[in-house]
């Protein structure tokens, strides 16, 4: 659901809690903590969008973020928010990202998007310090 609300999101520019609100008013089995998942998991990637593309467009300059599928780029953002600060180990936040672009994205998805976010591996440390800074900063 957190990839389908940041998908809309990302395509027609409506506000990531109107999403949410719809989304769960259209889905009523979710129980709480997945709503309270999907909902931390939505706001934080919104919150340090500017930040985790740069990091993505960093380890993937043949292609322009503005240029990579909607899928991908929001699989990409999700996971590595996951991955960084969202606090999910870091191969399970891969996997995931690359089983959701088997399904949803181009046959050349999950290639690129492992590809993409094992390069970013190395740069969690970083990019963690640069999203808390960005979290204490907003408070």
């Amino acid at each position: 659901m957190a990839l389908q609300v940041l998908y809309e999101v990302d395509l027609v520019s409506h506000s990531a809690p109107s999403v949410l609100h719809e989304h769960f008013a259209n889905a009523s089995d979710l129980n709480a903590s997945v709503q309270e998942y999907c909902t931390e998991l939505v706001l934080g990637v919104v919150g340090c969008q500017d930040l985790l593309d740069h990091y993505i467009q960093v380890h993937a300059p043949e292609w322009p973020l503005e240029q990579v599928a909607l899928v991908d780029r929001n699989l990409l953002r999700m996971a590595l928010y996951e991955f960084t600060f969202g606090g999910i180990p870091t191969k399970v936040a891969i996997n995931e990202a690359v089983e959701l672009a088997k399904i949803f994205g181009a046959d050349s998805a999950p290639r690129f998007v492992n590809g993409v976010l094992g390069a970013l591996v190395p740069k969690r440390e970083e990019i963690l310090q640069s999203l808390e800074e960005i979290q204490d900063s907003s408070k």
